[in-house]
């Protein structure tokens, strides 16, 4: 269980920085994706610090509400990720395996971490 666990809980936030990376050095790209799914512009950066925190807090576990609320935001942006995608017409992609990802490294978590 520990190593699907760790497996896991890597994978997700590898995925999250590799998106939050995609916000802070692609933000013009992704500004065009966000006014393409008529997301506002303005909270890119914001939701890219809010991954890289979110992951922090995930790996070092020292406060636990905080992995729960990080694991939550992680939750609500990878279901906004995938309608976005959805409605506009694009292969779901890496969201719909992300979700599945957060929810096998949340559920173990609460097991062998607590």
């Amino acid at each position: 269980m520990k190593i699907i666990y760790w497996i896991s809980t890597i994978a997700i936030c590898i995925i999250m920085l590799y998106s939050a990376q995609m916000y802070f050095f692609n933000t013009e790209m992704v500004h065009g994706f966000f006014k393409s799914f008529n997301y506002p512009t303005y909270i890119v950066i914001p939701l890219a610090i809010a991954k890289v925190l979110g992951v922090i807090a995930i790996l070092t576990n020292k406060i636990k509400w905080i992995k729960e609320w990080a694991y939550a935001g992680f939750f609500f942006d990878l279901i906004l990720a995938i309608l976005a995608h959805y409605y506009a017409g694009h292969p779901l992609g890496l969201s719909a395996y992300a979700i599945i990802i957060l929810i096998v490294s949340y559920t173990i978590g609460k097991k062998i971490r607590p």
